[in-house]
């Protein structure tokens, strides 16, 4: 005897697989009108878009940054250097305790920018789940397995448009510096570990 599908049937997505327990995991879920992003709650109602994209760090904006300081750092030694010649002759001994500290400063801020460059240079691309609010935020979360999230854009919306809809997954929380990355014109993130506020560009 043949199977017969319920009306409709081909219109629900199957239910997220619940992947297993990652160490820095976080809920999210959709029950009651809600989508919940670990501790934070977006009324259905007020999702307007849902997509998943390539987080990508900003190399070369830190380089060109880095570059910039370098030139400043090593034009301003240089430039005390010859003052501190020019003034070595009234009293040698000041200048130069004046150039040892110069250059111990410039040391320490080209220490500065390298760690800085080297912690851009070395922050890993990552697939992200995006959820935009019709408000100045949105959320964003991470997996280790980017088809999971390309499955949970779809069950997202389909909760949206059936708001009884209810399911729970399990992703990753979202441990980025928001200074590294590009994010676009976002303005508020929640659902991650270090999000500050990001200004309309």
């Amino acid at each position: 005897m043949e199977r017969t599908e319920p009306p409709g049937h081909h219109d629900i997505p199957p239910p997220p697989l619940v992947p297993p327990q990652a160490l820095h995991g976080i809920d999210l879920r959709v029950g009651k009108h809600l989508l919940w992003v670990g501790g934070g709650a977006y009324p259905l109602a007020n999702i307007t878009r849902v997509y998943t994209f390539m987080l990508t760090p900003r190399r070369k904006d830190a380089t060109v940054l880095f570059l910039k300081r370098v030139a400043i750092i090593l034009s301003v030694a240089f430039t005390m250097t010859i003052l501190g010649g020019l003034t070595s002759l009234a009293s040698e001994s000041m200048a130069g305790g004046i150039l040892t500290f110069v250059w111990l400063g410039a040391i320490a801020a080209l220490v500065f920018s390298l760690v800085e460059l080297v912690a851009v240079l070395s922050s890993p691309t990552l697939y992200v789940l995006a959820v935009e609010t019709s408000g100045p935020s949105i959320a964003m979360v991470t997996s280790s397995d980017p088809h999971q999230l390309d499955q949970l854009v779809g069950n997202i919306v389909h909760a949206i448009e059936h708001p009884e809809t209810e399911f729970h997954v399990r992703v990753d929380r979202l441990t980025v510096n928001p200074r590294n990355y590009y994010f676009g014109d976002n303005v508020n993130m929640y659902g991650g570990t270090g999000n500050v506020g990001m200004a309309n560009r």
